[in-house]
């Protein structure tokens, strides 16, 4: 009789406790916009970096208009209740001081021309980022 006692205690304060950290961790639900957005933003930015070994100038059209989807998007996700996690994914991936794609942009208007070499470097580590964006997302539960 003591040892079930004891033991329907421990399991009831188990569940207070996750309970109770379940609620400290909420995270928003997914949203199939936010995942478009993300995947569709993605493909837009990798197009643009590989054109970026040419004059910044010639592509200053396309990356105004992909700025403010960018930042459409960034908006969208700051806006959604219980979002910072993926909020704070989008100011990495634009911030024009971090290492991404903001920054990227930054030294393409900068420099005018980039390298190949630069280039193949950018592509990889601003693809990945935005698969963690869009990864994060798809990870959320559905409603």
């Amino acid at each position: 009789m003591f040892l079930t006692q004891r033991y329907y205690k421990i399991l009831i304060l188990t569940i207070i406790l996750f309970i109770g950290l379940a609620g400290c961790t909420s995270i928003s639900v997914f949203s199939q916009y936010a995942y478009q957005q993300a995947v569709d933003l993605k493909v837009e930015s990798l197009n643009l970096i590989s054109q970026a070994d040419h004059s910044y100038k010639d592509y200053q059209k396309e990356v105004n208009d992909l700025i403010q989807k960018i930042d459409k998007a960034y908006e969208y996700a700051k806006g959604r209740k219980d979002n910072d996690l993926s909020t704070k994914q989008w100011e990495i991936l634009i911030n024009p001081d971090g290492h991404l794609f903001g920054s990227f942009l930054k030294k393409w208007k900068s420099e005018d021309k980039l390298s190949s070499t630069y280039l193949n470097e950018k592509l990889k580590q601003i693809s990945d980022a935005y698969d963690e964006v869009i990864n994060l997302e798809s990870g959320k539960q559905k409603q």
